[in-house]
């Protein structure tokens, strides 16, 4: 090769790289304004506090307040206990809610150690393994699913049937980490095919303001609690029902994302305090006021919205006195 086709040779290199390093720069380029003009920063806006945190242990049962908790993919945990976790049965293995036995509200289930410690009005306190691993693994029936809980022994049994004084036998089960959780999109197809949740009704994290319960008893001949409604994440420092509007929130490490409103049902009308059911109030003020848009009524029904349904984003520990952000783009 002579010198002048080598020549040619590195001017014709030169170009080929100078196209690239010139395409590379604009793909850069194009990245950066894409950013800029498509991809909106995020904004957070302080919108309230978190004023108590709630664990329901067992499904129906006494709500067990906390200062922290981790929020996990299925819900709120601290130590052993984990939100609706446990849950009663017929020996049909069919749920077993306050719907049915509105005294199951009375019901303590809470942890020391590894044991379990049951509590109820007029009740020897009865005290369990929280592990059991050669009892029997039961297919439970739970809004028309199939999911597993392990049975907490005849001695739990016992003490459950003598506390509800009805004429049949009723069984405890809990949930384990290894076991396969159902999947909420099957009852409420709003939720993604990757959620999923043990025992709750359908949403892993339940949300509820003060102001909003404030706002429900002024209209009522009888003040009720936030306990009633049975939430998990309790804020004040907002308005009432400020939460309906909360698409996606930061509270400290953990970012929730709403899905829908809670409906409400006879459930509501089940006093905490008492273990009464009187179903009529507060539900029927709640249809007063609080129904669904005729353009959600495949959604929600006749069952008016109290509180928010939230899936976890991004897990992590949830503190009392939190701030909670609203995130917007």
């Amino acid at each position: 090769m002579d010198l002048k086709e080598l020549a040619v040779n590195a001017l014709s290199q030169n170009r080929k790289a100078a196209l690239l390093i010139g395409g590379a720069g604009v793909a850069v380029l194009g990245l950066g304004l894409g950013y800029k003009y498509l991809i909106k920063p995020e904004k957070a806006v302080r919108v309230g506090v978190v004023s108590q945190l709630l664990i329901h242990p067992l499904k129906s049962g006494k709500g067990v307040s906390v200062a922290l908790a981790e929020c996990q993919k299925m819900g709120l945990k601290f130590g052993e206990l984990q939100d609706r976790h446990w849950l009663v049965v017929k020996e049909d293995s069919h749920m077993v809610t306050g719907r049915q036995q509105p005294r199951l509200v009375l019901v303590s289930l809470t942890c020391e150690g590894v044991q379990v410690c049951l509590n109820g009005p007029n009740m020897e306190e009865l005290r369990f393994p929280v592990n059991q691993p050669d009892n029997n693994v039961i297919n439970c029936r739970v809004f028309g699913a199939d999911i597993q809980g392990r049975d907490c022994g005849d001695e739990v049994s016992q003490w459950l049937t003598r506390y509800l004084a009805a004429e049949e036998t009723f069984r405890l089960v809990h949930f384990e980490p290894q076991m396969r959780p159902r999947k909420p999109i099957d009852l409420e197809p709003l939720f993604s095919q990757a959620e999923q949740v043990a025992y709750p009704d359908v949403g892993p994290v339940m949300l509820l303001s003060e102001a909003s319960v404030k706002n429900l008893s002024s209209k009522l001949d009888k003040d009720v609690t936030v306990e009633r409604f049975r939430p998990n994440i309790i804020i004040s420092d907002c308005e009432a029902f400020d939460e309906d509007s909360w698409e996606e929130i930061q509270i400290g490490g953990v970012r929730l994302q709403r899905v829908m409103s809670c409906g409400r049902c006879i459930f509501t009308t089940v006093d905490p305090e008492t273990g009464i059911i009187s179903r009529k109030e507060p539900l029927e003020t709640l249809k007063s006021y609080r129904l669904c848009e005729p353009s959600e009524k495949h959604i929600y029904k006749s069952a008016p919205l109290f509180g928010q349904l939230h899936t976890v984003k991004k897990t992590g520990i949830l503190q009392v006195g939190d701030v909670v952000y609203k995130i917007s783009r």
